[in-house]
């Protein structure tokens, strides 16, 4: 215990930031899943989108963290205290599921290459290609002279998984939390303008969500987050489009001779004396 008290536990339904790392297990070969440190990667020599930026990530205490997961490696979160380094395991049943034999399922190349994904022109059949076949997603496991065997289980199904964690902030004050939300839920939350007051919200869009749809489909979820975590019965975004002011022309550079005005052409001059004669 510190002089300032005991660290805060974490509960259901809190908003906090947190480092990990998430390691799968299968057939004897261990591999890291997903994480918010670049040591841990570098480490692992996990290959990353040239665009990925480790730091550490939001989330409410509750909600998915890793998509196909059953709920418990996410739950391990409940009852950790802010500070503390924490590792669970799961068998593959409690992570991703186990794997289920009768969801590989094989087609015709014809059929596949029907798809609609696979009408465009950049489209390419390989191992591991995802496809959409009656609503459900699957990954191609093996292609043969006529045949395509597609694997509908989880990705990660089968897996033991340990799920490495530190929870380094339980976020509190309102206007944090609604710039962790922000950033969370799109994307550089402090590049909007927030005001709280009371049970009201109030945002200030950045130029770069004005016209992003991205945005359109993230301020749902922005909303639906601070009415649950702030209880607040108004968020109001704020859009500013601004006209661009006009160019100046350049000045004229000092010591510059004005230009004269043009000489008279001696056509004209002799068509004016004709005229006078």
């Amino acid at each position: 215990m510190s002089d300032s008290g005991p660290a805060p536990t974490v509960a259901k339904g809190d908003l906090i930031r947190l480092d990990y790392e998430l390691w799968g297990e299968f057939g004897g070969k261990r591999e890291l899943l997903d994480t918010t440190l670049e040591s841990a990667a570098k480490a692992a020599h996990a290959d990353a989108p040239a665009n990925v930026e480790f730091r550490p990530r939001a989330f409410v205490v509750g909600k998915e963290l890793f998509p196909g997961s059953v709920g418990k490696i996410e739950g391990a979160l409940e009852g950790a205290k802010v500070g503390d380094e924490v590792v669970r395991k799961f068998a593959a049943g409690d992570a991703f599921g186990e794997r289920d034999p009768e969801l590989v399922e094989s087609f015709s190349t014809q059929r596949i290459y029907r798809l609609p994904e696979m009408r465009r022109e950049d489209a390419h059949l390989d191992l591991g290609t995802v496809l959409n076949i009656g609503g459900r997603s699957g990954r191609v496991s093996l292609i043969t002279a006529g045949r395509v065997k597609v694997d509908f289980n989880r990705p990660q199904a089968g897996r033991q998984v340990e799920f490495k964690f530190k929870v380094l902030e339980k976020v509190s004050e309102p206007s944090h939390v609604v710039t962790t939300v922000l950033d969370m839920e799109y994307g550089k939350g402090s590049e909007f303008d927030v005001k709280v007051q009371g049970d009201e919200v109030s945002v200030g869009l950045p130029d770069r969500a004005l016209f992003d749809l991205n945005w359109l489909v993230a301020k749902a979820r922005v909303v639906e987050d601070l009415r649950a975590l702030l209880k607040v019965q108004k968020v109001s975004f704020t859009e500013e489009h601004k006209t661009p002011a006009p160019k100046e022309k350049p000045a004229a550079k000092a010591g510059a001779k004005a230009q004269a005005p043009p000489a008279v052409a001696p056509a004209a001059e002799g068509a004016e004396a004709g005229s006078k004669a």
